[in-house]
């Protein structure tokens, strides 16, 4: 019997990165639920994969702290095998502000999570998938946001920016590793009906900008989950060095 390919989902407790563990299990990855604090919602994820008959487990994170990205990487090694997948969504926003009304703090925050803990959690990965250290090859998917391009002034400038830079990530990493079996490529959601918006201070911004958007309503979480989960499928074999947009037209 052949052995599930193993996923790891930074983030993967809530929103985007729980309906991606659930649809891959779905589709036969064996998920690893990435989380930070709430190891409740992570396990409530797991347990939901297990009564649908499919492999999770969940590891506890902060891929904001190095040393945390190095130990979940060897949990994996050793409690689940070697990685084939790996989907960066992990990502914090702040409250809404102007640029000159952010503190360091608030912005070493979102650029050392968004964007360090992307580039380390890519690194380990790459280290276990690429045939240049041995791997069997593997895809990575990395989560941006319609912000990279609008910017989000007056809002999230500073999560915007931390965005751009992974859509520069996405396009560098995938042309990097494209002859050691490794696909990279983006993901940029435009305004998804989750409660990242909550932790931003406007819970109801989805419904609200809902008129502002092309096709007149929010997205969900389960519809961002089909195209990363699509990017990392054999469907997607020839693609790489890609960031599809799942915005509504906005």
């Amino acid at each position: 019997m052949r052995l599930k390919p193993v996923l790891l989902i930074t983030g993967g407790s809530r929103g985007i990165g729980a309906a991606t563990a659930l649809l891959a299990a779905r589709k036969g990855w064996s998920v690893v639920v990435n989380y930070t604090h709430n190891a409740q919602a992570a396990d409530a994820v797991v347990q939901q994969i297990r009564q649908e008959g499919g492999d999770a487990i969940s590891v506890q994170a902060d891929v904001g702290d190095e040393a945390q990205i190095m130990r979940m990487f060897e949990h994996i090694d050793t409690q689940v095998g070697r990685l084939s997948g790996l989907v960066n969504n992990a990502g914090v926003l702040d409250t809404a502000a102007r640029v000159d009304d952010m503190s360091w703090a608030r912005v070493e925050r979102i650029l050392r999570i968004n964007v360090l803990g992307s580039f380390a959690c890519a690194r380990e990965a790459i280290r276990r998938m690429s045939t240049r250290h041995g791997g069997n090859g593997g895809a990575i998917v990395n989560l941006s946001s319609v912000a990279a391009r609008m910017g989000a002034p007056g809002q999230y400038v500073d999560y915007g920016a931390s965005k751009g830079a992974i859509d520069t990530f996405t396009a560098g990493l995938a042309k990097e590793v494209a002859g050691e079996g490794i696909r990279v490529n983006g993901v940029r959601p435009g305004i998804i009906d989750t409660d990242i918006h909550a932790s931003g201070g406007l819970p109801n911004r989805a419904r609200e900008l809902a008129s502002q958007i092309p096709m007149q309503r929010a997205g969900s979480a389960a519809e961002v989950a089909e195209s990363i989960v699509w990017l990392l499928s054999d469907s997607a074999s020839y693609v790489t060095g890609t960031t599809i947009e799942v915005t509504g037209g906005r």
